[in-house]
């Protein structure tokens, strides 16, 4: 039973790391410092260090005001297409690490995999926001991003299985969002087919 709450634990995470790769990553070293709700074992107790929770308070911070700022959020998007893979993969390992449920390879693909997946749906929603709203919606955007990225990040280490039931609600919403943008893409281009002249 533990295994598969570790792995509950572990998607959690590493969904939330798609939507913002320094708040789980800072969640999990003080949950793992300061309480008994999450155990990390080497190397992943590397989290738990002051210096290293100081850095990752100070990247979280700077990201959190970028990300509201038209233009700077864009850059850090495309930072991002690296960076929050490698934290899903870190998160998911560290999470694994105390059952090793999964074999350490497949853990680190599954992580890279969900939070690349999740960040680059994240990405791909953003301009719409931008175009629609001039950018005002931006900052709304980004802070609510921020906030389930938090949520999440706290239900995974406290509430494995709610956290796993909301990372599937999130990808079906994710998926769905896609699904309509790709839908209003081919009707554009066949209306505007439809609208050159004919020799």
């Amino acid at each position: 039973m533990a295994g598969v709450l570790n792995l509950f634990q572990a998607f959690g995470l590493s969904a939330a790391s798609g939507l913002n790769a320094y708040v789980p990553l800072l969640v999990v070293g003080l949950l793992a410092r300061f309480t008994n709700l999450i155990h990390l074992h080497e190397p992943y107790d590397v989290l738990t260090h002051p210096l290293v929770l100081v850095a990752l308070a100070a990247l979280a911070a700077l990201d959190f005001v970028g990300d509201k700022v038209p233009g700077v959020d864009h850059v850090l998007h495309l930072l991002g297409l690296v960076v929050h893979p490698a934290a899903g993969a870190l998160l998911f390992l560290a999470a694994n690490s105390d059952s090793g449920t999964v074999n350490p390879v497949l853990a680190a693909v599954c992580g890279l995999v969900l939070a690349g997946g999740i960040h680059a749906a994240r990405a791909t929603a953003r301009p719409v926001a931008t175009a629609t709203t001039a950018g005002v919606a931006n900052p709304l955007v980004s802070f609510a991003e921020d906030v389930v990225a938090l949520v999440l990040s706290i239900l995974a280490v406290v509430v494995p299985v709610v956290a796993a039931l909301l990372v599937l609600l999130l990808v079906a919403a994710l998926v769905q969002f896609v699904r309509r943008r790709r839908r209003r893409a081919v009707k554009r281009s066949a209306t505007g087919a439809a609208r050159l002249p004919t020799e």
